[in-house]
């Protein structure tokens, strides 16, 4: 007889399971391993277990940020567990209607991982490539809005910028006194992960973001021997810049937002 799938909500009787199922794929796992390392207050992670096996997993995090990962019946399953008005998601693609059935007007896109590891890397340092501080969050922010308005206008703010600071690496390029380029990304021992890299439309094709990329890897490969980057398919730009450096397509995903909102500030 086949054991019916069973969902349970993460704890320390499971914490070992868990961390040998996602450890055998880190780059597929990366936020499930950090936001239960690092940020457990605000991470709830669920998991769909047929006997003792686990056959797909949901991260919620911060009442907001949904990512799921498994079986097309272990998403069904877990999604039960989601009572949402507003959510972001990353779900693989088999989880297309599953998803779009519980948040039907969700806008989305096609996402792709890209990967490098220690000794791939192809760097282009510019000592025009300095560290932003906190005083620098409202010229961040604004860049940022001003790239990607319908993602990063959404969440970002000064105040979210400046208190992600302590954490996370942030590297900017200014022109006379312009602050026109900008990447960030997060060190750990499990892998470095960078998380955004913007440029201003008139700055384009001089290089600046190959720059910051590099900076950013030459950090964050101290750290580990792994680094992650997220992409949109279409935005073939970005896609070069990233392969230039050493980066390489590892997985797709789909990624979207139910509707425009605002996220509560960090700290």
């Amino acid at each position: 007889m086949k054991l019916q799938l069973e969902v349970v909500k993460l704890g320390p009787p499971l914490e070992g399971a868990f961390e040998r199922h996602a450890g055998k794929d880190i780059p597929h796992y990366l936020f499930f391993l950090l936001d239960w390392r690092h940020n457990r207050d605000r991470t709830e992670i669920w998991l769909a277990l047929r006997g003792n096996e686990i056959q797909g997993m949901m991260l919620v995090y911060d009442g907001r940020i949904v990512q799921l990962r498994g079986s097309e019946p272990a998403a069904e399953s877990l999604l039960n567990k989601v009572d949402l008005e507003k959510a972001e998601f990353n779900v693989e693609p088999q989880h297309r209607q599953a998803i779009l059935g519980k948040f039907p007007r969700a806008k989305e896109y096609e996402l792709i991982l890209m990967a490098l590891r220690r000794g791939e890397e192809h760097l282009y340092p510019s000592e025009d490539v300095v560290r932003l501080t906190p005083d620098d969050a409202g010229r961040a922010a604004d860049l940022m809005s001003s790239a990607d308005p319908e993602i990063w206008g959404r969440i970002i703010t000064p105040e979210r910028i400046a208190a992600s600071m302590d954490r996370t690496l942030w590297f900017g390029i200014f022109t006379h006194g312009k602050l026109v380029s900008l990447g960030n990304a997060t060190m750990t021992d499990i892998a470095g992960n960078v998380g955004a890299v913007a440029t201003y439309g008139s700055y384009r094709n001089r290089g600046y973001a190959t720059s910051i990329v590099s900076a950013l890897l030459r950090e964050t490969l101290k750290v580990s021997d792994l680094a992650l980057i997220h992409v949109l398919r279409d935005n073939a730009p970005a896609r070069r810049i990233y392969e230039k450096v050493g980066f390489r397509p590892y997985r797709n995903y789909l990624f979207g937002f139910t509707e425009p909102f605002v996220a509560a500030p960090e700290g």
